[in-house]
């Protein structure tokens, strides 16, 4: 949303499908948009408006929304995906798209090869016309020429033509045997009769971006890579930086007090080092270290949190030890519990435990 904003696109729909009242309740509350001037930010729940069924893919999402595009009759449409990290102005994207005379341009970075199986693997000639494509190989992905380590991958943000778009949906949608993904059917089937492109994320500059952002891009869909892309977030020159007032970076205003600090006697001092703490928050006699903090969060005297992400309104009790965990809303730790410092035992507490041994612990959770 940020990227589009701060690129100056104003024509925003988001399609959610289910589960989708937290993010309605953000989305609603952090952009509103001004219609008088052609401008809009809005939801589009599925509607299933060409039979009984959820989405049945990413191109079916698109697809069943099809009117929207009718309606409004745009040259382009920027289809992006909303789990990934990363800052783009996507002006450049859609001039290179332009220039190319690109039917669909795809935007790519490189990634080890060990992780091709994730994404969509790009081949391309030396004008970055796509050539071949693999969709999440298992084995024997095609590698970067000159680097037998990385593939070129897909980040899943499109640059369409119109026309182009509404016939290759129209084209899928007969396929009864289609997925109905931009992956694995669309790209597949018209990157060899159509100008698809491959635009080079890295060369993307924002004004105010350091060397260390460059190029950088998370995946979020993971709990894994959620907790790895907070941790970005806290290092002296940061990989993802929140503090360029270049490229804002807008989210809901809680209209919540400071943070507060208090205690300092002998071991009971309220502290923060290397972490993100939010409004509303209060470390009272408690201590956190590389941790990112919503809003309202509470640490009691003497507890310790280190490597951690506490959503909004957690409470952590006196002498409580937290590591490597994600705690979700609302959650109350009580006095002198311990969480991430024992795999089975957090297992047996019901909590999801990754194989990089990040603890989750679910909203609601009583503990």
């Amino acid at each position: 949303m940020n990227n589009f904003i701060n690129s100056g696109f104003y024509k925003i729909k988001v399609l959610t499908q289910f589960k989708s009242d937290s993010l309605n309740k953000h989305i609603s509350r952090t952009w509103p948009a001004t219609p008088i001037y052609g401008q809009f930010i809005d939801l589009v729940p599925a509607q299933m408006r060409t039979g009984g069924e959820w989405y049945q893919g990413t191109a079916d999402a698109i697809y069943q929304n099809l009117n929207i595009i009718y309606d409004i009759e745009p040259k382009y449409v920027c289809i992006f995906g909303g789990d990934h990290i990363y800052k783009m102005d996507v002006r450049h994207m859609q001039k290179y798209h332009r220039k190319k005379n690109a039917d669909l341009t795809i935007s790519a970075i490189p990634v080890p090869v060990e992780m091709a199986g994730e994404f969509g693997v790009m081949v391309i000639n030396e004008d970055w016309k796509l050539i071949g494509f693999q969709e999440k190989p298992k084995e024997n992905p095609a590698t970067i020429p000159g680097r037998p380590d990385m593939v070129l991958a897909s980040m899943g943000n499109y640059i369409f033509n119109t026309d182009t778009l509404l016939k290759e949906l129209e084209i899928n949608a007969q396929n009864p045997e289609s997925k109905h993904d931009f992956g694995y059917d669309i790209i597949q089937n018209m990157y060899s009769r159509a100008n698809v492109y491959v635009y080079d994320f890295s060369r993307n500059h924002i004004k105010g971006m350091t060397e260390t952002e460059k190029g950088y891009w998370k995946d979020v869909g993971s709990i894994d890579a959620y907790w790895q892309a907070n941790m970005d977030l806290l290092e002296a020159l940061p990989e993802f930086d929140l503090y360029n007032q270049d490229w804002p970076l807008r989210t809901e205003n809680h209209n919540l007090p400071p943070a507060k600090f208090i205690w300092k006697e002998s071991e009971r001092v309220g502290m923060a080092t290397n972490s993100l703490v939010s409004e509303g928050c209060v470390i009272s006699g408690g201590q956190i270290n590389r941790c990112v903090l919503s809003f309202s969060v509470r640490v009691n005297s003497f507890a310790y949190v280190e490597e951690s992400i506490l959503m909004e309104n957690v409470n952590i009790g006196r002498y409580a030890k937290i590591s490597k965990s994600i705690i979700d809303k609302g959650v109350f730790i009580p006095p002198y519990y311990q969480i991430g410092y024992n795999k089975e035992e957090d297992i047996a507490r019901g909590f999801e435990v990754t194989e990089t041994g990040i603890t989750v612990v679910p909203k609601g959770a009583i503990l």
